[in-house]
Order: C-alpha cells, then structure tokens, then sequence
C-alpha cells in the first residue's frame, strides 16, 4: 500500500521554506559602506531599465544565435547516435559557423555596454536582502563571469592566441556555453516583468542614453563588417580586423596548421608513400601513381574553418565512394574513417558517414586550383567533403578504413 504524504506537512514545509528563502538578512555594519558600496558612487544618468532592458534584449539576441550556431558545430564534430548531418547544401556550414563568430564578435561591445548599464547593481547596498535575493545576485554574477569567458576566449581563440587558455578551448567553451545559457534563461525568467515594464512605458528615449545604444549597435555592426570579410569574399577588401584573408596562403588558401608544425613534412613526401584501403574485401595499397589512374573528378567546395574564415578552391582527385568500392564497401551504407599521417593529435582521424561518402563532390584531393596539391594543404592526398568543418577534412591521408555504421 502506497502512504501518500499528508497535504498538512507538505504546506508547513513550504511556509517554513518561503520564510527562510525571503526572511530578511542581516545587513552589514554601515563602516563596511565604502568605495563603490558608498552613497551616490554611480552618478551617471543615463543608466536606467529601458536602456539595460534594449541592450538586453540586443545581446540576448546575438547570445542566442551564438549558442545555437556553436551546439551545432559541436555535434558535428562529435555527433551523437541520434545526430544525422546532410552532405547539401556544400556551403551550409560555412554560414552557421560564420554565423557563430560574426554574432560571437558583434556580442563584445554589446557586452561592455550592458555591463557599464547595469554593473551599479552589483554593488547594491545591502548586498544581499534575503536568501533569495543573494541567490539572484549570485546567479547575475556567473552570467557575467560566464558570458565574459565566453566572448573573450573565442576572440582569443580566432586569433590563435592560446597562452593565456590553460585549457583545451573546444572543450571549455563548449560547456560554459551551456552554463551561459542555463543562467541566461534563469535571469530572463527573473527580469521578465521588469522588461516588459521598461519596454510599455512608451516614454521618449533621451538624447544621451539614444546616442549610447546608437553607438553600441554601430560598434557590433562596425566589427561584423570588418571581421566578416573572412567568410563573405566579396567583403575581403574592408576585412581590415580579420584574422585570415579568403585568398592568403599557399595556392591561395589559408592554412592554419602547416605540414612543418604537424611533424609530416618527411612522411609526407616519401617516394614510398602507399594509401591504405581497408574493407570487406582486405585491403589494398595505392601510390600517387595508381590514385591518378582512377577516373579523376572536380569539385568547388569552401573550406570552412570553425574559426569563423572560409575559401572556396577547385579541388580535383578520386571520389570516395569508388574507393570504397575496390574494397567490397557499399557507398550507399558505408562509412569511412580517415586516418591522417601524423603521429598523433586530436583531429588525426575523422569519420565520413554514409551521406557524405555517397556524395559525388567527396573526394580525396591530389590536385588544388589546377596544380598537385602542396604539403601544407595535404600533399600526397586529402579528404575534401561538401558541409564539413575543416578540422575534419583531414590532410595527409594515410589510411581509409570502410565500414558499416555502429
């Protein structure tokens, strides 16, 4: 027999509960008062609700699409069993990430403003009233520590710049992408019936704290527009604070990891190299001169890096799937793991699943905008798939492994 709990017990707890959560607290010694805790240490009038309330609101909006775009990537990169990725169109991830960064950068000075609106409040006197109270203050305070970690090591990030990171970024900012999320809902919940108030009041926005949120959003468009030319070509020329060019490199394409830096230059260019295909069938090896042999296709497919840059280069070399198919693989159901030269590294092997293996424009890559591949860009051979992140089309290839999927 089941014993249900008796409503009379269930409501105490709850009174004593809600006595505790907003029981006053008590403040501390007036002497403790002082530097920005003082009377009158924030003067400025500009600040107010529907001032915070627009920038959060811009902010919000940019937070969001950087999260979603991000998510995205993330389970491309590690998809799990239920995650399904299509192969067309060939340029639709070069927009979420170029999305993701665009908004990601166009977030920073939107930051800044919103902080410089609001951060008065993080020295509110007394500084916690209630449980409650301390409860929403400490919640306010790791969004900001949250979304500031987040702005500041992705810019850290697509400068190259890891010094300052002691940690694997793709993972930190994976995860406090999600607490950054969690404590934003949590906040918007909170702030909900102060911005609805702030935004219905219809009251004429004054001059200064207009020109405050003209600036800002002429600063988060200022720096899309001279950041996005890394992704958009045609904006290249105005990319002044870009970190790559679409046309600077080798072959005219960036590289962002060299043949030199991946410890391959000698393995790469040994005169015995052999690519390795492994299937049902066992396996075969293939030199350079046998690879050409086969029926040669083209493709014009970006490389789309998760660094926000992306080109678009003529790659020409055999199709995956009639490589698969020497070995007795299926292209319809197959996929491929890809297995790079180098020793070692986090992105040395990459798995192509079956709608890109069937694809026509999956290809391992011998030739770039008409000439024999260079080292850096994955001489002898390179995976080359539409709507792929570029950690994944992995360089040097030394293996290809056929399977049917788990």
């Amino acid at each position: 027999m089941v014993r249900h709990p008796d409503p009379a017990v269930i409501g105490r707890l709850r009174e004593r509960l809600a006595r505790y959560w907003l029981t006053p607290l008590p403040a501390p010694p007036e002497k403790w008062r002082r530097g920005p805790w003082r009377p009158g240490a924030f003067p400025s009038e500009r600040r107010s609700s529907g001032l915070t309330s627009r920038l959060g609101l811009w902010l919000g909006l940019a937070f969001a699409i950087c999260f979603v775009t991000g998510l995205l990537s993330h389970l491309i990169q590690h998809p799990p069993g239920w995650f399904w990725w299509p192969s067309r169109p060939v340029r639709l991830y070069q927009v979420t990430q170029g999305l993701h960064v665009a908004s990601g950068l166009a977030a920073a000075p939107l930051l800044v403003a919103k902080l410089w609106a609001v951060y008065p409040r993080l020295f509110a006197w007394p500084p916690a009233r209630s449980v409650a109270h301390a409860a929403e203050r400490g919640g306010v305070a790791l969004l900001v520590a949250a979304a500031l970690f987040q702005v500041v090591s992705g810019i850290l990030n697509i400068a190259h710049r890891y010094g300052p990171m002691p940690f694997f970024f793709t993972t930190g900012h994976y995860w406090v992408g999600w607490l950054v999320a969690g404590a934003l809902l949590i906040h918007v919940g909170v702030q909900l019936p102060v911005v609805r108030a702030a935004l219905r009041r219809g009251a004429p926005v004054s001059p200064d704290r207009r020109r405050l949120l003209v600036g800002a959003g002429a600063a988060a468009g200022l720096i899309t527009l001279v950041t996005v030319g890394q992704t958009v070509r045609p904006l290249a020329p105005i990319g002044v604070l870009a970190p790559r060019r679409p046309g600077d490199g080798p072959q005219g394409l960036p590289v962002n990891k060299t043949a030199a830096a991946a410890g391959v230059l000698a393995v790469a260019r040994d005169p015995g190299y052999r690519m390795i295909l492994a299937g049902p069938l066992g396996e075969r090896r293939l030199d350079l001169a046998a690879l050409a042999a086969l029926p040669q296709h083209t493709a014009v497919l970006p490389i789309a890096c998760v660094e926000g840059w992306s080109s678009t280069a003529t790659w020409s070399g055999v199709r995956l799937r009639d490589l698969v198919a020497l070995v007795g693989a299926d292209p319809e159901g197959t996929e491929v793991e890809v297995e790079s030269l180098q020793a070692g590294g986090r992105y040395r092997v990459s798995v192509v699943a079956p709608p890109h293996v069937r694809d026509p424009f999956t290809l391992i890559a011998l030739r770039l905008n008409g000439a024999i591949l260079h080292v850096d860009h994955g001489y002898p051979a390179r995976l080359i798939a539409p709507n792929r992140p570029g950690v994944l089309q992995t360089k040097w290839v030394g293996r290809l492994t056929a399977r049917v999927p788990a």
